[in-house]
């Protein structure tokens, strides 16, 4: 077993990770990475990329079918299942090989194997739990990453019970799917199975569908679902699940009453909980933990000197960007670098690549009410925008959230076609502390989807155009 010293050790090589130990090899730094599975972590091997690759597959089945709606004929349109898991494990095989070079460019070695404190600065590195190293450095930063939360009785087995993993590489097309969980990854996952045929149910425990969003925002969205045919039950719990031969019986509880259905599969996306065991947190006692999250400060330091934490491990809201970004503050705060700003937590973006799209950032209207703002909100339909109709996407809405006395931008929340793109727009402006006479005074190319933002900001001073 070999016993090597760096400036710098990362424990888990997701998008946090992996970001952070590239960026301080930049700064100079010796910098070694443990990771345990996947390159890349679960973001790019199980999570935002495979999915994205799903949906487009999705999406451009959803286009073919309403391909007549173009002035355009297709005849025996069907998907091939198989082949839709397989592009996407390609696509996510192809980024991970990527992310290896990447290192292996910027002088970071890889340690293949699972990482734990042991105290005094250094980390072990065991494979098939066998030694494989022991890493010595000043400083070291825990990067492992969340897994999916379960619930007791609703455990997935991978057979009627699917976890995420699981419903990215499905055996089969569900008829009748139940989704438990109507945040991004169950509405994603709702959708992806909708387009595709499946009679699609979702529960959610809360008053609304996408319970982060703005609520007129939620509002559209369960609106749209629906009318796709989606069955939306909100105010409701999934208390237990009776597994017969082919089919779930789901017992859901909507507001004290008890109704169950038979469903062919099930999704449980009901959040996630840090991997904060067998780290070796009890090797670093000042390390404060809260409800299955490492505690941390603004730049990323834990209560031992020395350890950090970045990423899904440390409060939310649990991003890849935010982990990535999270990575460059702690390293360049190390290295001593002037200028290092703390993450501002209201202009992390957060998307949804459900169908429509729903992208936000900032404070939504009820939110900014309770900060005792003075709001003015500005709107603007796709059904107005002459791009929107010519894509055939008319369904969709822009809002802005201003400071009445100070013209600051609060938040822009959107749900439409290419929403995820659009809404850096308003992430640059809101960290540039853009106001609304920068966004009045900026001109917007036309015809785009983007000229709603525009305009969305003339509506909130009585000042629209279009509408």
């Amino acid at each position: 077993m070999s016993e090597k010293n760096f400036d710098l050790v990362v424990i888990g090589g997701g998008p946090g990770g992996y970001v952070a130990a590239i960026r301080a090899s930049q700064l100079g730094m010796k910098v070694g990475l443990v990771e345990a599975k996947h390159l890349g972590g679960i973001c790019l091997n199980w999570g935002c990329i495979p999915t994205k690759a799903l949906l487009r597959c999705s999406e451009v089945y959803h286009l073919a079918q309403h391909a007549e709606n173009y002035g355009l004929k297709i005849k025996g349109l069907e998907f091939d299942l198989q082949k839709i898991v397989e592009r996407s494990r390609g696509v996510a095989k192809q980024l991970s090989g990527g992310i290896a070079h990447l290192l292996k460019k910027n002088k970071v070695e890889v340690f293949d194997g699972y990482g734990r404190l042991i105290g005094g600065g250094k980390v072990a590195v065991e494979k098939d739990k066998k030694p494989l190293a022991t890493l010595s450095a000043k400083h070291i930063i825990l990067a492992t990453g969340a897994r999916a939360r379960t619930l007791p009785g609703l455990e997935p087995d991978g057979k009627f019970v699917w976890s995420y993993k699981e419903a990215l590489v499905p055996d089969t097309m569900p008829k009748k799917l139940l989704v438990v969980g109507s945040g991004a990854i169950g509405i994603e996952f709702a959708s992806f199975f909708k387009t595709l045929g499946a009679d699609v149910t979702v529960v959610e425990l809360v008053d609304r569908v996408l319970p982060a969003e703005d609520e007129e925002i939620s509002a559209l969205g369960k609106k749209a679902f629906e009318k796709q045919g989606m069955k939306i039950i909100t105010g409701a719990k999934v208390t237990k699940l009776d597994k017969g031969k082919t089919t779930v019986t789901a017992h859901i509880d909507v507001k004290g009453k008890v109704q169950t259905e038979d469903f062919d599969r099930v999704i449980m996306a009901v959040g996630i909980v840090g991997n904060i065991e067998d780290i070796g947190l009890d090797k670093a006692p000042k390390i404060k933990t809260d409800r299955g999250h490492i505690v941390v400060d603004e730049y990323l330091k834990t209560g031992e000197h020395g350890v950090y934490a970045i990423g899904d491990v440390v409060a939310g809201p649990w991003l890849a960007h935010k982990a990535s970004h999270e990575g460059i503050i702690c390293v360049e705060k190390i290295a001593g670098l002037k200028d290092v700003h703390p993450m501002k937590v209201e202009n992390i973006p957060g998307c949804t690549y459900c169908h429509p799209q729903v992208a936000s950032v900032g404070l939504t209207e009820a939110k900014a009410k309770e900060r005792g703002y003075k709001v003015k909100v500005g709107r603007f339909p796709f059904m107005a925008n002459g791009k929107a109709i010519a894509l055939g996407e008319p369904d969709g809405l822009v809002k802005t959230i201003f400071d009445e006395k100070t013209g600051e931008l609060l938040g822009a929340h959107m749900i439409g076609a290419e929403v995820t793109e659009m809404i850096q727009g308003f992430v640059v402006g809101k960290t540039l502390e853009t106001t609304e006479a920068e966004l009045m005074h900026t001109i917007f190319p036309h015809p785009t989807l983007s000229e709603m933002m525009h305009e969305s900001v003339l509506d909130a001073y009585g000042r629209a155009i279009h509408f």
